[in-house]
């Protein structure tokens, strides 16, 4: 069999980091995890190629070649995903999806063939087997129960062109203990935390490794200590021992819930083994909200108090923050404003609250009947998929007050330096500077200093750094170069002074 897997094209988003990306010269944030792992799960002897529309282009030589295309995406995708089924169909190839869009929503895809859904190391089995047998594959694979993921073979990071990316990204873990209500995670995966084995995540760092890639690496896990025994007493300790041994060529970001400001021991224990930030769902100040929603991890603590417990710890923290709770009321907009100014978080993505299918806030607002459109998965369009409490206009006047009240220049590095003040680099690794950091600095020097507005601001900052934090500049100018993207996306260059 030749097999052509596609990954769709991500829009302009927060996370797409699109305008960072020019920076460093790279074409991608991260690479499609989910297909190079199901390449590894499918026959050796199959010829396997992959096209990641967020670094090349799909051609129609590549089509013509596949006996089957093989596509995996999320909700932000679904424009390139039209496209990508469009050309599969001009050129009469059978096409197999899965993947968390398909999961939810594969009753609006007819045209595709067959659906390989929930967890692969199941379903795909059945699907390889009535292949083989001669027998016509079903349209639907799916399944209620959950994988055993110390089954999981290590990704096929081969098929990567990884020069085109600024991170690699590895999976230790799936599912998560918590509840929150507008969270397609544990509908998804489920609440019970699901590890690899300490081993198979070595093997990924060594496959990483062979493949020559140093620098960052994302762990996807949606929440990395949701087993925290088996994180603190098995992986860290193997993973630090491992960093050690390899002369630490990797730096890790991840997400954890809050609680983890509660474990120092754990804490130290990541930034031995490398770990240099951590995205936390912070949500929202505003305790009725956090009740509205079951956050019940994030309830009854001083969250600007953790947060800055992670931070002193030697990890930088982004978070996540969400308005259009029912309990949420006008003075939630300056409340967020404060606290995101307050707490050092640099990269603060503010969402509109949305249902995900399937979700316990879904199924209560379609028993409202106030859902009111699909999921178009951008956090940053402005869109909301159902009938808020608050009038509309007023929450995305609101709303749009809080980007503007973080991201403009003036308070933007304002931000930053309240970051950079209590922060100290761990002094853990080699301590080499990657060229791409000084081609960004040099590019940064022009684009931000000279050619865009807010570059008073810049060069206030610059030599702020320079005089008070000279060893931190390059956390400094990746914070600039992080600014410029997310006044990109949100439409505050023309707005910037």
């Amino acid at each position: 069999m030749n097999v052509l897997m596609v990954y769709p094209k991500y829009p302009d988003s927060f996370w797409s980091f699109t305008h960072v990306l020019r920076f460093i010269s790279k074409k991608a944030a991260v690479p499609p995890l989910g297909l190079v792992t199901i390449s590894a799960m499918l026959p050796k002897a199959w010829n396997k190629k992959l096209v990641d529309l967020n670094v090349s282009s799909l051609h129609s030589d590549d089509i013509a070649w596949a006996d089957f295309v093989f596509i995996s995406a999320m909700y932000i995708q679904k424009e390139s995903v039209n496209k990508v089924l469009e050309e599969c169909s001009k050129n009469k190839v059978k096409v197999v999806a899965g993947g968390p869009l398909f999961t939810q929503e594969y009753d609006k895809y007819p045209q595709i063939d067959h659906f390989v859904l929930n967890e692969a190391e199941i379903t795909l089995p059945l699907f390889l087997k009535d292949l083989e047998s001669g027998e016509k594959p079903q349209h639907v694979y799916e399944t209620s129960e959950f994988a055993d993921i110390t089954t999981t073979p290590v990704p096929d990071y081969h098929l990567l062109s990884a020069k085109d990316y600024a991170f690699m990204n590895i999976q230790v873990s799936r599912g998560c203990p918590f509840a929150c209500d507008f969270c397609e995670i544990t509908t998804l995966l489920g609440h019970k935390v699901r590890m690899k084995t300490s081993q198979q995540i070595l093997n990924e760092l060594d496959a990483l490794y062979k493949l020559n890639w140093r620098g960052s690496v994302l762990i996807v896990d949606d929440n990395f200590i949701g087993n925290k025994h088996e994180i603190k007493n098995k992986l860290l300790p193997a993973m630090k021992t491992w960093m050690h041994d390899h002369n630490y060529p990797f730096k890790f970001n991840t997400e954890t819930s809050i609680n983890l400001a509660d474990d120092a021991e754990l804490m130290q224990l990541m930034v031995e083994t490398g770990f240099t930030s951590t995205f936390v769902g912070i949500e929202t100040p505003e305790e009725k909200s956090l009740h509205e929603c079951h956050k019940t991890q994030n309830k009854n603590r001083d969250l600007l108090q953790s947060v800055k417990k992670i931070q002193n710890a030697g990890m930088q923290v982004s978070g996540g923050f969400i308005v259009g709770f029912d309990s949420d009321t006008p003075s939630i907009f300056q409340r967020q404003i404060d606290f995101i100014q307050q707490s050092g978080i640099v990269s603060a993505m503010v969402g509109l609250l949305n249902a995900p299918k399937n979700t316990k806030l879904y199924k209560r607002l379609e028993a409202e009947n106030r859902l009111i459109a699909d999921l178009s998965g951008n956090n940053t369009d402005e869109s909301m998929n159902f009938i808020p409490k608050m009038d509309r206009e007023e929450l995305i006047e609101g709303y749009q007050r809080i980007i503007t009240g973080i991201y403009s220049p003036k308070p933007y590095y304002q931000r930053i330096r309240q970051c950079l003040k209590h922060y100290n680099r761990p002094k853990i690794g080699n301590g080499k500077v990657q060229l791409n950091y000084l081609a960004a600095f040099a590019k940064s020097l022009f684009i931000i200093g000279v050619a865009t507005n807010g570059r008073r601001e810049y060069w206030k900052f610059l030599i702020w750094t320079l005089f008070r934090k000279p060893e931190l500049l390059i956390e400094a100018v990746t914070y600039a170069v992080y600014g410029y993207h997310f006044r990109t996306v949100y439409g505050l260059m023309d707005k910037s002074r």
